[in-house]
Parts: structure tokens; C-alpha cells; sequence
């Protein structure tokens, strides 16, 4: 089923604002347009239910209503349970939170297992737990391709590994890690998962129910919501974790591991990500469960993004001055898309910008896995990235910049 752009692009405020008319948006991995329906709710929120949520009276009610709603209709998207998943101020701050739970879970000796394709936001707090004298072993990336080998995991594999982290796609080597089958062989091994979507859930938000991690992370405001972190934390492991959030509210699974009060509004604003799947999966007559539009969203989002980007990927590589990050092959990659230049990537992010090109061009705290692949980080790279909402013509445009720039 085709995707119908012109109605996805409709759902967003952005393309109708005359101070970004003429600049197509390339650097969406950094953060999305928020859909119309998360602005409605957020703007419904502060100015109707701008109180203390859960009491009696009518304005208080209807705002832990549609926090609950949020968290209900997220959850049946990614087939698992309302309280498996909970909302924290960011994805970073989520992984630190569980990175002290798993401190105290663990026994000495025990060993965690962290890959160098991650943003560093989840490495860096399970490489810490090395302070606390547990073992951290590196799951390392091919240095020519940023590819990550199933053989070279199970080489690291014991009874010692008690979790395995690693992204379900780079935010700068854009290739799709097989999730099913690293968690498959994690928790043959007896060691439990911890997959960062925060590259990959804007491009579809996957039904972690059928890929079986135990815990999911990704960020609303990549996938078109408000700033908030978003984590599926399934029932076996979060309830044998030890508690991070108020001693009182350690029987409330959603609560376990939010140690700060949420943002009432931001929460309740996510309903509008579900609003905006439901939308286009009406429109388009898809039928069945939730999980099951979700996921006919999701493929329809995936399709439009390969279609879009194997000629940017065929464009790329037949420059023999740009070294192509990862895979060129649009079906096994995110339409994330890192270039390691002659030139700095953030000046030729600036000269883009010229051109109406919106790009960004540094690290992307992807350090570990540029130093691996032996890219010069006193260039970076230059990356584009763009989802769904993006059209042929940008595409066009994109592609033109780049031959006038590079």
C-alpha cells in the first residue's frame, strides 16, 4: 500500500509555516516535526487541564485520563502491557536510571555485554557499571562497514552476562540490527536485553511484544511527539529490578523506575503520536488490532522511506570523494546517512544550509563508533536524515545541493 503523502504532510504544522518554506528538513535524526494531533493535546493540556492530575474534580480527572490514555494506546501499539511502559524527561536519563537498578541487581563477577555502534547515551552509563567492578565487554563493529556480527557475539557469551545493550539501528550507521535473533541469542545464554530505538522508532514504532527484548527504549520527539523518553520495560525483569522511584510506589510497575514526577502535559501530549498512527491507518483502510495497524503504519513508512532513499544511496556512492557510512543497500538501513568528507561535515552542513538544504554535520555522540571506523573527528561527518514526511521533490533537492556543494 502506497503511502499518501500529501495527506501525512497535512498532519504537520510545520509545512505550513511561511519561515521554513523553501528548506527541506534533513536532519530529522536530531528530532522531528511534531504531528498536529501532540500540538492539539499539549495546547488542550495547558490552557484545560493544567492542574494536578488524578483528584476528583473534573479538570483534574480528565488530565490523568489522558496521561493513563497515552500510556495505554502507546503500549497496545508495541503489543505489551499498559504498565510496562513508562515515560521519563529523556532516553538518556531512562538508561541511567536502569544502568543504577542493574548496579544493585548484580552480583560480582556478573559481566554486561555494550556494542561501539551506540550513541553514547546507551554505552556510556552500562560502561560506568565497569567503576563498580563488574565486567563490561565491547561487542565490536566491523571497522570498513560499522557492521555488528552475530558470531562475534556469541563469542562473548556466558553464564557471567547478565545483559545485552545495543541499538536497533546507529544514528550514524543507519543499518538495522536483526533484534529477534541478538535477543534470541542473549536469552539462550540467560542474559536479559536492553535494545536503544531512539534511531529506529521513527521510522515505525515496532511492535516489541513479537521481538522480544526486555526492555525498549525511544524518544517522543523523534517520533513526532513532545520531549519526553519513552520505555517498554517488560513484567518478569522490571519486577525483580530493584525500585528507583518512591519506596511507596514499588508495586506500580510503571512507576518503578521514574524517580522524578513525569510532565503531566508532555505525557498526556503523547496520546497524539497514536492519534497520528490512527490517522493514517484510517486513511489508508487498514483494519485489525492496534499492534496490527501499528505495524501496517509502520511498513507503510518503511516502504516510502527505501523507495526515497536507494537514489540518494546510488548518488552517494558513486563519489568516489564521500565515504558512505554503513550499508548502501536501502532496505537494510534506516534513511539515516552519514558522509565522511575531505571537508569538515559541519561546514559543508552550513554551505547545504545555502541551499536550503536543513543538515547537521559533527560526532552525534556517536564517537566510539566513528573512531572505530577510523573516520577523522576533527572533520565528523555530514549526515541527512529524513522519515516519511519527506517527498521526492526534497529528495530532488537534496541531491542537487550535494552537487553543487560537494
Amino acid at each position: 500500500m502506497n503511502l499518501d503523502i500529501d495527506f501525512v504532510r497535512a498532519q504537520f504544522p510545520a509545512f505550513e509555516q511561511g519561515s521554513l518554506a523553501g528548506q527541506a528538513f534533513f536532519e530529522n535524526a536530531g528530532g522531528s516535526y511534531t504531528c498536529r494531533p501532540v500540538i492539539e493535546r499539549l495546547m488542550r493540556f495547558y490552557t484545560q487541564r493544567k492542574v494536578q492530575p488524578y483528584a476528583p474534580y473534573e479538570a483534574s480527572r480528565l488530565g490523568g485520563a489522558e496521561m493513563d490514555e497515552a500510556r495505554s494506546r502507546l503500549a497496545a501499539m508495541m503489543g505489551v502491557e499498559a504498565d510496562e511502559v513508562s515515560f521519563g524527561p529523556s532516553t538518556t536519563q531512562n538508561t541511567y536510571v536502569l544502568a543504577n537498578a542493574f548496579r544493585q541487581f548484580m552480583q560480582p563477577g556478573d559481566a554486561v555485554i555494550v556494542t561501539n555502534q551506540d550513541h553514547e547515551a546507551n554505552t556510556g552509563p552500562w560502561r560506568r557499571l565497569a567503576e563498580e567492578g563488574f565486567e563490561v565487554r565491547e561487542w565490536q563493529i566491523d571497522p570498513e562497514t560499522g557492521h555488528l556480527e552475530l558470531s562475534k557475539l556469541e563469542e562473548l557469551l556466558d553464564e557471567r552476562v547478565r545483559l545485552v545493550c545495543f541499538p536497533h539501528c546507529s544514528n550514524v550507521v543507519g543499518e538495522i540490527n536483526p533484534v529477534v535473533e541478538i535477543t534470541a541469542l542473549a536469552h539462550a545464554a540467560g542474559a536479559f536485553v536492553c535494545v536503544d530505538g531512539v534511531s529506529y522508532a521513527p521510522h515505525g514504532i515496532p511492535n516489541v511484544g513479537l521481538m522480544g527484548p526486555d526492555i525498549y527504549l525511544f524518544s517522543a520527539y523523534k517520533t513526532y511527539g513532545p520531549h519526553q523518553g519513552i520505555m517498554v520495560m517488560r513484567r518478569a525483569l522490571g519486577e525483580i529490578l530493584p525500585n528507583q522511584g518512591h519506596y511507596f510506589n514499588a508495586g506500580s510497575l510503571y512507576k518503578r523506575f521514574t524517580p522524578a514526577g513525569p510532565d503531566h502535559a508532555q505525557v498526556a501530549a503523547c496520546a497524539g503520536m497514536a492519534d497520528y498512527a490512527e490517522a493514517l491507518a484510517w486513511h489508508h483502510g487498514v483494519e485489525g488490532s492496534a499492534a496490527e495497524r501499528a505495524m501496517a503504519v509502520h511498513d507503510m513508512m518503511r516502504a516510502h522511506e527505501v523507495q526515497l532513499l536507494q537514489p540518494l544511496l546510488d548518488y552517494l556512492t558513486a563519489k568516489n570523494s564521500v565515504r558512505l557510512i554503513g550499508p548502501a543497500d536501502a532496505t537494510l538501513r534506516a534513511p539515516t546517512v552519514a558522509l565522511a568528507l575531505s571537508a569538515n561535515g559541519e561546514d559543508v552542513a552550513a554551505d547545504l544550509a545555502q541551499q536550503g538544504i536543513m543538515a547537521g554535520g559533527g560526532d552525534f555522540y556517536a564517537v566510539r563508533a566513528l573512531q572505530a571506523m577510523g573516520v577523522d573527528m576533527q572533520r565528523g561527518v555530514l549526515r541527512l536524515s529524513f522519515v516519511h514526511y519527506t517527498n521526492k521533490a526534497e529528495i530532488d533537492k537534496l541531491i542537487q545541493a550535494l552537487e553543487r556543494v560537494l
